[in-house]
């Protein structure tokens, strides 16, 4: 059990937020296998101001999810703060502020991981935000700007004294992107100065690295990101695993069946258009591992018909 101020929380083990993959198909996926929490894509807080049609589709609560958690990114504390307050309005139980993002045009940005390196902003938006909802607040952030400047545990204690219900720490610096291996170790030093939960994130694929990752960590809890590519089941068998119980393997006809539903999901939300190409990386990672897979794949990606690409899948998932 995590308690995130009053929310109390069954499971330690939570999706991360991933943009174009954690889109609202996927975490209905993985809320109806069963997961901790499962958070939202991240949205530029501007953009959900302006209420583009892109983040308001970020939004959306899955039909399973017991607990709305949005992610929102920025850089300026007013702008955080109203979106915010917005989210808390539409229904959010959980705001989570992104301090972890590497991709170039959110640090050019002077959001994300740019924040590391901007503590005295960081302090502000963290306030702000803090201060104009009800709801907690919680933070993912990276372990610093780079290796001279990993101040992930001062961040921490900054963030806890302002009011931050739980942190999240990726075991990597900015710098090194998603390059090398995430440092869990190095989490026992922002564990050791706060009292809130913390969860480790970073390079959780199989069962023994989610072992790992709590051990070296001393993390109450762990979130997984590109450990579930094409299996939204995985959380929970994570969750299965670190209750001693023996997890269940999906068969390949439920592996069908999932990919369907999915693939149905992404066309009814997005449109057949835009559909098709976005799920095109989910059928890949579906396929993942099994004979012809490759093959399967170039003529998924040639197809622009969703009978085709669904009945191709029917043929391919078979004993």
């Amino acid at each position: 059990m995590i308690n995130i101020g009053n929310i109390q929380v069954k499971d330690n083990v939570f999706l991360a937020p991933m943009s174009g993959v954690s889109d609202l198909p996927f975490r209905e996926l993985v809320s109806e296998y069963g997961a901790g929490l499962v958070i939202s894509e991240m949205i530029a807080s501007r953009a959900m101001i302006l209420e583009t049609k892109q983040s308001m589709v970020k939004l959306k609560k899955a039909k399973n999810q017991k607990h709305s958690v949005v992610q929102i990114a920025g850089c300026e504390p007013e702008v955080m703060a109203e979106a915010a307050k917005m989210n808390e309005d539409m229904g959010a139980d959980i705001i989570d502020i992104n301090f972890g993002c590497p991709v170039r045009k959110v640090v050019n940005g002077d959001a994300g991981s740019a924040l590391m390196r901007q503590v005295p902003l960081a302090t502000k938006i963290l306030e702000a935000v803090v201060n104009a909802v009800k709801i907690p607040v919680t933070l993912k952030m990276r372990t610093g700007w780079c290796d001279n400047s990993r101040n992930a545990p001062q961040m921490a204690r900054i963030a806890e004294d302002i009011g931050i219900q739980m942190l999240t720490v990726h075991g990597r610096t900015r710098c090194q992107m998603y390059k090398g291996k995430a440092d869990w170790s190095f989490i026992k030093n922002v564990k050791q100065q706060v009292k809130i939960p913390v969860i480790a994130n970073g390079d959780i694929i199989d069962y023994d690295s989610a072992d790992r990752a709590l051990a070296e960590s001393g993390a109450d809890g762990i979130m997984i990101g590109r450990g579930t590519y094409g299996k939204p089941w995985f959380v929970n068998q994570v969750i299965q695993h670190l209750n001693d119980n023996t997890p269940q393997e999906p068969s390949l006809e439920h592996k069908r069946e999932m990919l369907l539903r999915h693939y149905d999901a992404m066309l009814s939300l997005y449109g057949n258009e835009t559909g098709i190409r976005l799920a095109r990386k989910h059928i890949a990672w579906y396929s993942t591992g099994l004979r012809g897979s490759a093959e399967f794949r170039n003529r998924i990606n040639k197809m622009n018909s969703p009978e085709q690409v669904k009945q191709e899948i029917k043929d391919f998932f078979v004993a």
